[in-house]
């Protein structure tokens, strides 16, 4: 809760959620509902908040992927815990490969009609699944507003198609996992501790992940952070940020410290060309061979 006030009282406006946010799925959304209906309900017309369906939340065909049966009952459920009579941003979490996109379209589409959202957006879709879901989108009378990729100096997929056709298509773009949940942060130079990213259960860090190589370009990193009067996420944050395409970032934060000190990384945004040089040599997914395309971050 202090948390979430101390972002708001910082100028920030969007609280990024989805169905499955937990443990267990959908407490982050009854906790964050909670706190709407008391301290915050005053402010909820200036603050953008986000939910999202696609990954697995009850037994059944129905549960999880991009069917309009399970994207309209997940936001329904959605709203009933947090309280709310609409969602501004209404994310498909994820592409579903065995439900025809145009069903998926539609139930974006309800979702607005229904004035249940304002917005609706994609999350992890490809260049040409973006493409065309923005096509289906657009001859029922509505846009996708945003895509919600991961994205990060360890992990750039996005690099080779989907920002120039999100450019393109006129589609913002919110990165998520900037700090490759962690990994970017400097806090596995040493042993693994309880309470990080890599030592919770169900991480996708793999422990294998944080080889002697890693370490070392970690070590490079920070010291270019440091000639940049940065932190290392914090220089990670603006290394995102940097690209004009990029329209905002998520990240999470489990304290107010630690909220505060990413919020720094707003004072400086420009790189010059020996710096992306360096990082380059160290942070590139060709350099860090750690990274598997499945597990998106």
């Amino acid at each position: 809760k202090k948390i979430i006030f101390e972002a708001f009282d910082k100028g920030i406006t969007h609280f990024d959620l989805a169905n499955n946010y937990g443990p267990p799925p959908g407490s982050a959304e009854i906790n964050f509902g909670k706190i709407l209906s008391k301290e915050m309900k005053y402010y909820r017309d200036e603050l953008i908040i986000s939910t999202k369906a696609g990954y697995d939340m009850w037994d059944g065909p129905y549960g999880e992927w991009g069917s309009k049966k399970y994207l309209i009952a997940s936001l329904n459920q959605s709203l009933k815990r947090m309280g709310l009579d609409y969602v501004d941003i209404f994310y498909t979490h994820r592409f579903d490969p065995l439900t025809p996109l145009e069903e998926t379209a539609e139930a974006l589409v309800q979702a607005v009609n229904s004035g249940k959202a304002l917005y609706v957006g994609i999350s992890s879709y490809s260049s040409l699944q973006t493409k065309k879901i923005n096509k289906l989108l657009k001859n029922r009378g509505i846009r996708c507003l945003i895509h919600q990729p991961s994205y990060s100096m360890l992990n750039r997929w996005i690099e080779s198609d989907l920002l120039n056709t999100l450019d393109n298509e006129g589609i913002g773009c919110i990165v998520f996992s900037p700090l490759a949940q962690g990994m970017l942060s400097g806090k596995y130079l040493n042993n693994i501790k309880s309470g990080t990213r890599a030592g919770e259960k169900n991480s996708f860090i793999d422990k294998k992940m944080i080889t002697s190589e890693y370490k070392f370009k970690i070590k490079k990193l920070s010291i270019i952070a440091k000639n940049r009067g940065q932190t290392l996420p914090q220089m990670a944050l603006s290394w995102c940020l940097r690209d004009k395409r990029i329209t905002s970032l998520v990240f999470g934060a489990r304290n107010r410290k630690q909220l505060n000190e990413n919020l720094k990384a707003l004072k400086n945004k420009k790189f010059d060309k020996s710096e992306i040089k360096e990082i380059d040599l160290y942070a590139s997914e060709s350099n860090i061979n750690i990274w598997k395309e499945s597990s998106r971050f």
